[in-house]
């Protein structure tokens, strides 16, 4: 999209506003200095070793590169499932997948009144909210959408399956249609991602001087892997040699690159740097392993949709600086779920966390001051869908669980269980499961104590001949 065509978009948005005085300025981050504000970076099905930090040789990403030098890069951090929605009901939550409300990953799957989201709780604790991307945890008109879940403001996609698209004929603005004219009369002139970086970008400056959380899960590289034509990223990649697939997500992974750049030179900008956490992860593995080209997994075994390492470790950095030591690499075994836990306390957010979360903060670890407190266990499901009967098959649950070093999985409830030990082999090549029967059971029985059957899974109602509202 035209940058000229992209500003009068985002004026009919109603997005420019007023600049205070630097010195209003001032003084008004000074009353609320306590406060970091809070931006979360999400990709959509980045691999583990999709990064340059992360040991890829394909694709460059020295934004994000200097991102971890500049703060603490974690290589045994995991998203909170294989798929998207039950990711990132995991996110916002703070609970597992065998607590988790949303566990399917059919699209539109919402998230009850009764959860209480990490937006609810920083809203509570005065922070602005924005959301920018894709939320996947409940279509139009249901009690799962974000401006009922803690969110001021949202931008991007409800259902996950509209996402699939990048040139929409829409996207929603706090619940509402916002028609893209040049997706609908044209043949795709009004790239999504394009509009969801600005939009976001526009938030953090018009709520600049009070604290913020800007919550990023955008689409690439996921999706039907449309990329515009004149979109640099892809004039960089277009002439490789690999697939197209594999060129059009190495292209998105650089574009996300230059878009992470883009709001940390914001950050600076707005002088906002030194009180703002930056996060960056993803929401999974990689689609594709792509092995001799990408090799977006790395020596990890599996990809998106496998609890085997693959699907579910992901890249994760975290930088504020003056509090987080930079150029630090841990190798804590941490997850989702602890992401809501870790962000209130950094916040000194004053509110109660609910008393069924799982998560644990890992604000010791980030600050490197107090005793962090370990996981006994870190545990996923997946339900798999049978499309043509439209129900789950009760036999088709895909759990692990992570011990220590030990990992426990298996690909169906009928199926026997599976055990590694990630330090000896993390690409998880030797079975031992028959060598070391007590750990299965020790790892099993704390499955059967901290698990619940799963609530319905069921889509709302939708339009005649649609999949999403």
């Amino acid at each position: 999209m035209h940058n000229q065509s992209r500003r009068n978009f985002l004026k009919s948005l109603g997005m420019a506003g007023a600049v205070l005085p630097l010195a209003a300025r001032l003084a008004c981050r000074l009353e609320n200095h306590s406060k970091p504000n809070i931006i979360f970076i999400m990709a959509d099905d980045l691999g583990y070793a999709d990064l340059g930090c992360y040991g890829s040789k394909a694709i460059q990403t020295p934004r994000i590169d200097r991102l971890a030098a500049e703060g603490m890069k974690f290589t045994q951090f995991y998203s909170g499932c294989c798929v998207c929605a039950p990711a990132r009901c995991t996110l916002m939550t703070g609970k597992h997948t065998g607590h988790a409300t949303v566990r399917g990953n059919t699209g539109g799957i919402p998230l009850p009144d009764s959860e209480i989201t990490i937006a609810e709780l920083l809203r509570k604790a005065g922070y602005a909210t924005g959301g920018f991307g894709k939320w996947g945890l409940g279509d139009l008109d249901t009690a799962g959408v974000p401006e009922k879940q803690g969110f001021d403001e949202f931008f991007g996609y409800y259902h996950q399956i509209h996402a699939h698209s990048y040139f929409p004929e829409y996207l929603i603005h706090n619940g509402k249609k916002v028609i893209l004219t040049g997706n609908k009369e044209k043949s795709g002139t009004q790239f999504s991602h394009h509009l969801i970086v600005e939009k976001m970008l526009d938030f953090i400056r018009r709520n600049q001087e009070r604290p913020f959380f800007c919550y990023a899960p955008w689409t690439p590289p996921h999706g039907l892997w449309h990329i515009p034509d004149d979109e640099p990223a892809w004039q960089r990649y277009k002439d490789e040699s690999w697939s197209h697939k594999a060129r059009v997500i190495a292209a998105m992974i650089y574009m996300i690159d230059h878009d992470v750049g883009q709001v940390l030179d914001l950050l600076d900008e707005l002088g906002l740097a030194d009180n703002t956490l930056v996060f960056f992860c993803s929401d999974n593995g990689a689609d594709s392993r792509f092995e001799g080209s990408l090799d977006s997994s790395g020596i990890l075994r599996g990809k998106k949709r496998d609890l085997y390492e693959g699907g579910i470790r992901s890249p994760m950095i975290v930088r504020w600086h003056g509090k987080i030591a930079p150029g630090v690499t841990s190798s804590l075994p941490w997850y989702f779920p602890d992401v809501l836990p870790t962000v209130t306390e950094l916040c000194g957010a004053e509110v109660s966390l609910p008393e069924d979360i799982d998560g644990h903060s890992v604000a010791p670890t980030l600050l490197n001051r107090g005793e962090q407190k370990m996981h006994e266990a870190l545990y996923w499901e997946f339900p798999l869908y049978d499309w043509q009967q439209k129900r789950y098959d009760p036999n088709r649950l895909m759990q692990a669980a992570r011990s220590g070093d030990w990992k426990l999985l298996r690909h169906r409830q009928d199926q026997p269980w599976e055990l590694y030990h990630l330090a000896d082999d993390p690409g998880e090549t030797n079975n031992l499961a028959q060598i070391h029967p007590q750990i299965i059971g020790r790892i099993v029985e704390w499955i059967s104590r901290n698990r619940v059957e799963q609530p319905p899974q069921a889509e709302p109602e939708m339009p005649a001949g649609r999949k999403f509202r």
